[in-house]
């Protein structure tokens, strides 16, 4: 089984997101993110969390800020992916996920 970092990237930060959301909103994100949470079962190592602040250190930075990560275990990217069918954060205008495979690291 290998483990995925899933990063949550947004035109706005999440920091931003929570403050203006009303508590409906607030309630009913995270009712979906149960909601997820409920159908990927085991596979959902980490549920994660929202991050805030950020220093960018060198290079170029990518596209939308990351405002928060997921670790999920699946036995391919391809698995790892369809776990994340339905996320309640694609339903937002220009919000978007990368999935990443940790790898062994050499000699350890």
């Amino acid at each position: 089984m290998n483990k995925y970092l899933v990063l949550y990237r947004a035109p706005v930060s999440a920091q931003e997101q929570m403050a203006k959301a009303t508590p409906e909103q607030a309630k009913a994100g995270m009712d979906a993110w149960m909601a997820w949470a409920k159908r990927t079962g085991s596979a959902l190592a980490d549920l994660g969390s929202p991050l805030g602040q950020a220093a960018h250190i060198s290079g170029t930075a990518g596209p939308g800020l990351i405002g928060g990560y997921s670790i999920l275990q699946a036995d391919s990217l391809d698995a790892a992916r369809k776990l994340l069918d339905g996320h309640p954060h694609l339903s937002m205008p220009s919000f978007s996920i990368d999935v990443l495979e940790f790898l062994p690291m050499l000699g350890m």
